[in-house]
């Protein structure tokens, strides 16, 4: 675990973060200091990184385990490139939800959960992403894509295999 560390710029964001905080309330810095964590020491939390933080803060480590556990937008697992979110409660899967996952599954030869032989996309489903009159929707990191169609899915695959970012 030694290996694992922020580096130097990025424990000065952790120590502003800290100082938004009364003394004895480090645990209050969770989220940020996970989402620090995940941006840069892999894009994911690993056991390793989670401990880490755990470390920082001065946590158990099952106190970051339950948060990290808890939060879908937390990785757990390496992932691909792009990750695809798919929300998938009530009102996107009576707007067709259900469907796009179908779509995405089919076009990228993989299962939610997976991810794609050459590592671009990861595929999953998730919780509400507070867009339900825009559905079906996914979210690839901060861009949320609304109103999916087959060919919208297209456009938004092939600018992504492009490098691009979808418009």
């Amino acid at each position: 675990m030694s290996s694992i560390a922020f580096s130097r710029e990025t424990l000065a964001l952790v120590d502003d973060i800290l100082s938004r905080y009364p003394e004895g309330c480090k645990k209050s810095a969770l989220l940020p200091v996970l989402h620090l964590a995940q941006q840069e020491l892999g894009g994911w939390l690993s056991p390793d990184v989670m401990n880490y933080v755990a470390e920082l803060l001065k946590l158990s480590p099952i106190e970051v385990y339950e948060v990290a556990t808890f939060y879908t937008l937390f990785r757990l697992q390496p992932t691909g490139k792009y990750v695809l979110e798919v929300c998938q409660t009530g009102p996107c899967c009576l707007m067709g939800a259900e469907k796009t996952v179908a779509d995405l599954e089919k076009k990228l030869g993989i299962t939610v959960g997976q991810t794609t032989a050459d590592g671009l996309f990861t595929l999953k489903t998730v919780e509400c992403l507070a867009s339900c009159g825009s559905a079906p929707m996914m979210r690839v990191d901060d861009a949320y894509y609304e109103h999916l169609t087959d060919s919208k899915l297209d456009q938004i695959l092939d600018a992504f295999k492009k490098g691009q970012t979808p418009s």
